[in-house]
Parts: C-alpha cells; structure tokens; sequence
C-alpha cells in the first residue's frame, strides 16, 4: 500500500505523545540516573548498561554502539518497520488523528487501512480454517505426508501453522462468507477464491493441497503457498498479488528467522518452503526461503536488515535449475557484492541435494560444517567456469579465460581484484610456477588494456610533483574530519550557524562525502533559526529512508564537546580551512593528470591551458598551507 504522506503536524502530535521512557520501556528495563534513564542497549550485547535515554531530550544514545534517535526511530530500528507504519502506530496507541499532507487524501487513507485490516482477518480466519481441516478425516493424507514423507513433529507443524485445503470447490467459500458472513470481494482481494466464468458465483483457489501460510515479518498471514498431493499441475501454487502479499518483496519464514539471524549474524536463503522447514526443525534458525522465485535486490535488502556482517549463504539445488536460479540471484547481488555491502557465500550440498533431502540423512552439525566451509561467491563463480573444462585443450582454455577476464573486470577493489588474478593465474597455469608470471600478466593486459596499462606504468615512473604537507594524513580522513567538525557545529551551535553558511557560500565550498552533502542540502533546505533542527532532520531521514547511521553521531555530544563547545569560532576557521586544502589539492592532482595525459604536439593550446591551471593552483595550495598551518593538527585534535 502506498501510504499518502503524512502531515508534519501528525509526527510532531506523535512525538510529542509518545513519552520516548514509555516507548522504550516496553523493550528495556530503564533505571533512573540523574536525570537520565539507563538500560542495556536492546541493538547489541552488552554486561554494563551504556544505553541512554533523555526524557528532557526526548532521545535516547548508546555509547557503546552509538544508535541514537527519538521514539520513532526507536520502534523502527528493533523492529526494522518503516517510518510511515510507525508513526500510524503510534498515532492508534496514543490516539493521534492522522493527517496527510492532501486533505482530500485522508479519506483514501482510511479506507485503504480498512481493507488491509480486513484482509489481514480474512487471511487469518482461513489459516485458522486449514489447520483445522488438516486434523480432520479429509485431511488425514496431509498429515501423513507431513509426518511420513517429510518426517516433521507435531510441533514444527504447528510452529509453521501448516493445514489443508478440501478437494472441494468451494468449501472455504461457504465457510467465509455463509457461516463467518464476510464479503467475497474480501476474499477475491486476498487472493483466496475466484470468480467463475460462467453461471456466477465464486471457486476456492486452494483445493485438495497441503496450506503453507506465508507470514511477514510482523509474523502476520499475508498469503498462501499450497503443495498438491496428486500429479496436478502446477506441484506448488502461491496466492496471487494483493494488496498485502508481493512474491518478489517476501520470504517466506523471516518472520521466525529474524531472531536467529541477528544472534548468528548470518541469513541462509533456501529455494522451497519445505527446505526452510527441516531447518528449523533441525535447530538452524537462521533460514529463510524465496518463495521459489529468483532472489530479488529487494529481498535481499530485507534479509541484510536483520545482520551486522551482512554475510548471506544461497543454498539453492545443484541440479541445472537451482543453479541457474543462483547464478541469476548471483547477478541482482552482484553490485551489492562488488562493494562489500553483503558477504555472498555459495553452499551447494553433497549429491545435489536439497536441505530438506540432506537432514533424512545427516546431522545438523553436518550442515552447520558445510555452511561453515561454503565458498565466497566469487570462487563459486570461478569453479562453475572450469567445471567439465579440459584446459589443455585449445578451445576450452580459451573460453575459460574469456570467462575468468569478464568476471575479473567487474571487481572494483585492487587488493580483491589482485588476489583473483592470482588464482586464476594459478589455475590456467595447471600449477606450473614458470607459467604463472606470463598468466598474471596476460590477465592484468585484458582485463586494463594494453595502451592504458603502459601509460599508467610510464605516468608512476615521471613521479609527478608532491603537494602533500610531511606526516599529512590521508585525503579521506582529513576532508571527513573537516565536514563532519563544520556539520556538528553547525548543529550544536544555532548562534555560528549564518556565520557557518556565509563562509561555505563565499568561498564556494562543496561537501564531498555523499551523506555529509545529503546533510548539508538538509540544513540548508531548514531554518536557520530552527530550535529543534536535529530532531527535524531526523524526521527526514526516517521519512525519505535514507541511511541516518552515516551521519547519527554528529547530533549526540560527548563531555569534551561540551567542554570544547564555546570555542567554535577558532575551530570553524580550521575546519573551512582544511576542507579548502583538500580540494584545492584535488585540483591540483586532475590539473596534473590532463596536462601528462595531453599531447604537446597535437594539442598544445590545451596543454599549455593545464600547465597554467597547474602551477597556479600549485601556488594557491602553498599559499592556503602557510595562512592555515594550524588547521590539521587543531582540526585533528579537535576531532579525537
């Protein structure tokens, strides 16, 4: 459901409803401290109490893993729920009116809360209905295959909430509407019956299969999975798009591995219900399943909510379909992958087995080894290359190394990238030392060409000039340093703040961490007499989902920030300072590359451009270290 959006109006009444000690009691055991409430901090593990919660501030912050933020925030981070569905809940519980930004809106709203509601009822009246009839006369060859065939206990049927659909066409129908009393077109929106073609009337969408409820998060019935007990096709049929359910958004047992992949710090995805099942049942909690469908970017994202590390194990079939089915999510992952933002291993178990078939023959700690040693998926990738490859042949060589150069062009990291063209080095080599050097070269000449390899060589033996200050650290350290220590002040001190935007807009300077820039368009977009900023630009980031974690810090002080806080002017300057060198040494190193990478000859009025655009902002450089030699080393000190 796409919720209009909320009216600011309604957010602050809920704010200033929903007591943050009220909020967080709930989930901490907060003792009073001063003026404060401390707790242990309910998003990592912790002996001693470093979690904070203000009720002067209406905010709470962990000194030990440093989430902060207001009640909202709060609800949404443990519950990983999204702003808009937190503050309606909030709203209900502290009885807000709800008002969107359109008047005429607020109408749409509440009808569109309505129907969801009643879906939800729907959907759990009919699991409630299916579990019962699994445990009656007709239902009898269901549970046999569940405790048979797939060798489940009683309590792992009822942890899952697994029943059966009647053979007939419309037996839920007539229990719903007939004996429950309500509409079909409830029921047709949920996914459950359809309407007949001819003569009228409606049909169950599920007959004659085993009912596999499929929850969200939240652990409520959103839709249904059924398995056929007869040879009719299809073997597995999932409820239609609905107002509550999308395949490719969903995954199916989440809502009981959730707990399990935050204390493991790993997800596992399976392709069948059934899979995910026996893993439960075996004590792995950790393991969700795609709903049969190719893993979406989406999916993925929901999973990495719910783990620090990030590292996610696809045990998917090895049969030619659950391989394809990999390598396809393989490629929705690949860019998250690439970067380091998800830790994507490759488990493919013994005899081509799924994990359900594996765990009737083996040991859960057979299976936690195999998860344990499963292959990154880079050397997954690498493997199903050579597979059933004769390197020696001509033919297959070549394909193989055209394989190995395109999955090596996409890695991104030098040190990564390296250590691949190592390995491949070593494995077109067949192990012969004397042929490796001549592999790890003709890999680095593809995968960079020729001509760009050979200037890039040239280029590091010219040893361009050093702008750079003796013991002056790293560019990104010092230019995040300088943002971050310009941004906090801004935020702590409402009477530096003109002062601060005057300096930035005078001497044209640009943020050039991606969030600190997001900040700053924030700020600027903001009051500048704003009395409660920090609170109103957390607000923004919860509404517009974007990433608060990046830039959270800079709104919490510590006791050396308070102390520190009245001398701001000095530090400002040191701040604009510092931001100046490093973009002006920036400049610089471009100015350099285009006057190498320009030919005399054949362009000489463009060479002699950035030779002159070189040397004067070799000058400008030298000229801003000598007026703000004190800036590195305040800004540094400032920034401990």
């Amino acid at each position: 459901m796409q919720i209009p959006r909320l009216h600011p109006d309604t957010i602050e009444e809920v704010k200033l409803r929903a007591d943050i000690v009220d909020v967080v009691s709930e989930y901490v055991v907060l003792r009073k401290r001063g003026k404060d409430f401390v707790g242990l901090c309910p998003f990592h593990d912790e002996k001693s109490p470093s979690f904070t919660v203000s009720q002067t501030k209406q905010m709470y912050y962990c000194f030990g893993c440093q989430a902060g933020g207001n009640a909202i925030k709060f609800v949404m981070e443990l519950g990983k729920r999204s702003f808009a569905d937190v503050v309606l809940d909030l709203a209900r519980r502290y009885q807000v009116p709800v008002q969107t930004l359109e008047p005429e809106q607020r109408q749409e709203l509440q009808r569109q809360l309505s129907l969801r509601g009643q879906l939800y009822e729907v959907l759990a009246t009919s699991a409630q209905f299916y579990q019962h009839a699994l445990r009656q006369s007709q239902g009898q060859k269901a549970h046999q295959y569940l405790q048979s065939n797939r060798k489940l206990k009683e309590e792992t049927i009822q942890q899952f909430g697994l029943g059966y659909a009647p053979a007939s066409w419309e037996t839920l129908y007539r229990y719903l509407v007939e004996d429950k009393h309500y509409p079909a077109q409830i029921l047709e929106k949920a996914g459950l019956i359809k309407p007949r073609k001819e003569g009228g009337g409606y049909y169950d969408v599920f007959r004659d299969r085993l009912m596999i409820p499929i929850r969200d998060v939240q652990g409520r019935v959103i839709a249904f999975g059924g398995r056929t007990l007869t040879d009719e096709q299809p073997k597995y049929l999932n409820s239609p798009e609905t107002e509550l359910f999308s395949k490719g958004k969903t995954l199916f047992a989440l809502d009981q591995a959730k707990g399990g992949i935050s204390q493991i710090d790993q997800a596992v995805v399976v392709e069948g219900y059934f899979d995910a099942i026996a893993l439960h049942a075996a004590g792995i909690n950790n393991a969700v399943a795609s709903l049969g469908t190719a893993l979406s970017l989406e999916q993925v994202r929901l999973i990495l909510r719910y783990t620090e590390s990030k590292q996610l194990v696809l045990n998917f079939d090895a049969d030619k379909a659950g391989t394809n089915a990999t390598e396809r999510a393989i490629g929705e992952i690949a860019e998250l992958a690439y970067k380091g933002e998800v830790q994507l291993k490759i488990l493919n178990l013994p005899d081509g087995k799924d994990a359900d078939e594996y765990l009737h023959s083996h040991t859960p700690e057979d299976y936690g080894e195999l998860l344990k040693n499963a292959p990154l998926w880079l050397d997954w990738q690498i493997q199903q290359i050579i597979q059933d490859r004769d390197l020696k042949q001509a033919t297959d060589f070549q394909q193989v190394s055209q394989q190995v150069v395109k999955l090596l062009k996409n890695i991104n990291n030098i040190d990564t990238r390296d250590y691949y063209i190592d390995q491949c080095a070593e494995i077109l080599s067949f192990g012969d030392d004397r042929l490796k050097p001549l592999r790890v070269e003709n890999l680095l000449t593809q995968i960079a060409p020729v001509a760009t390899y050979r200037k890039s060589m040239s280029l590091r033996k010219q040893q361009p000039i050093n702008v750079n200050q003796r013991n002056a650290p790293a560019e990104g350290s010092l230019l995040e340093l300088a943002e971050a220590l310009l941004l906090r002040i801004y935020l702590h001190c409402p009477e530096r703040r003109q002062a601060i935007i005057d300096e930035v807009e005078e001497r044209d300077l640009q943020f050039s961490l991606s969030h600190h820039r997001f900040l700053w368009q924030e700020i600027l977009n903001t009051a500048v007499e704003q009395v409660d900023l920090i609170s109103t630009l957390e607000n923004i980031y919860l509404e517009l989902s974007e990433d608060l974690g990046l830039v959270s810090y800079l709104f919490h002080l510590n006791e050396k920030w308070k102390i520190e806080i009245p001398r701001t002017a000095q530090v400002v300057q040191a701040a604009i300072a510092c931001i100046e060198l490093v973009m002006s040494e920036k400049r610089y190193r471009h100015f350099e590359e285009q006057w190498i990478q320009t030919d005399k000859k054949s362009e000489p009025e463009r060479y002699e451009y950035y030779g002159n655009a070189l040397q004067a902002e070799k000058r400008r450089y030298h000229k801003l270290n000598e007026q703000r030699s004190f800036s590195i080393e305040e800004v540094q000190r400032f920034s401990d």
